[in-house]
């Protein structure tokens, strides 16, 4: 293939002005693409500031529903909830989370009732409920799989009780996916959703994270079972195989160090891919803006537009709300 050399050819016509720009953009934001997560806490009437993460905060329930209404207002299709746990409900059974009448549940029901075409995810994991931190049961210091898996089937199953559209396990426990999709069946929820973290890195970016929900790992860390931040391929074959056990979509979390697993896994699967823009790269735009270091508007879109460059059909960020205004 040949191309035309200059002055024939002018990349610079294509840039000559913000319309032009816009009409010649290969890639383009739509607030479609964003999942809102949400941090819910038990109270009432509470806003609690999360000093890691600048203007983000956990909600009691009945603040969270307001929240909700102006994510609604946006155009913003969905939210990712997680509950906030409080130490004397945790142990290392999973109790709590699969109380009818938990934190989560109780979410799902009061969020659906008032939004019924917001789309609901659930986060599936054990951490916020484990006296230890981790995402799965502890037996002589090592995390169990199997009976893990089994317990966050049963967790899904509550969920989407609770009137869930998606359960998204965010555990990578070996198989869970099966089993999730397994036991949604047998309970009849034959459309409750499955958004798969089918490439979960043990990763120092979900600080904050942790922070917020006050999980982290009372012992160790996850290395046994989330991802080595070495591999790719890996990571495709985990995406693969959650699409063959029924996940209706596969996620790769973190985002930004790992936009080359997101397009690797984009050209593997025919189910749609989400990419979790993470507590530690918001910290880190939100803290350099502070700083007065980096533009926060303009580093935030160009975080996002790499996202869908590199083949993300959906994006969790924590950025939803502020991108959605300039969108």
């Amino acid at each position: 293939m040949t191309y035309t050399q200059f002055p024939y050819s002018r990349g610079r016509r294509l840039r000559a002005s913000k319309n032009i720009r816009s009409m010649a953009a290969e890639y383009r934001l739509s607030v479609k693409d964003f999942i809102a997560p949400l941090f819910v806490t038990e109270g009432t009437d509470q806003k609690t500031d999360i000093p890691s993460m600048p203007g983000y905060y956990r909600y009691t329930l009945d603040l969270l529903l307001k929240e909700v209404e102006e994510i609604q207002s946006l155009g913003i299709p969905s939210v990712l909830l997680f509950a906030k746990v409080p130490d004397e409900k945790k142990d290392n059974e999973g109790t709590e989370a699969l109380n009818p009448d938990g934190l989560m549940q109780r979410s799902v029901r009061a969020i659906k009732k008032e939004f019924p075409e917001m789309v609901i995810m659930t986060d599936v994991a054990l951490d916020p409920y484990s006296r230890y931190g981790h995402d799965g049961i502890v037996r002589d210091g090592q995390i169990l799989n199997d009976e893990s898996a089994e317990l966050l089937a049963k967790m899904s199953v509550s969920h989407a009780e609770a009137g869930a559209d998606f359960v998204a396990p965010s555990d990578m426990m070996d198989g869970r996916i099966l089993l999730i999709r397994d036991a949604l069946e047998n309970a009849g929820y034959h459309h409750t959703g499955i958004m798969a973290y089918s490439a979960k890195y043990a990763s120092c970016f979900y600080g904050p994270f942790r922070d917020a929900l006050d999980s982290a790992p009372g012992f160790g860390d996850k290395k046994t079972y989330q991802m080595d931040p070495s591999n790719a391929t890996e990571a495709v074959k985990e995406a693969v195989s959650d699409e063959q056990e029924g996940a209706d979509i596969v996620m790769i979390k973190p985002g930004l160090p790992y936009l080359d697993v997101v397009r690797a896994v984009k050209e593997a699967v025919y189910v749609p891919v989400a990419v979790y823009n993470v507590s530690g790269e918001y910290a880190m735009i939100k803290a350099a803006a502070e700083k007065g270091w980096l533009n926060e508007e303009d580093a935030m879109m160009e975080a996002l537009i790499a996202f869908k460059r590199a083949g993300a059909d959906l994006i969790a960020t924590y950025f939803a709300k502020n991108a959605a205004r300039l969108l």
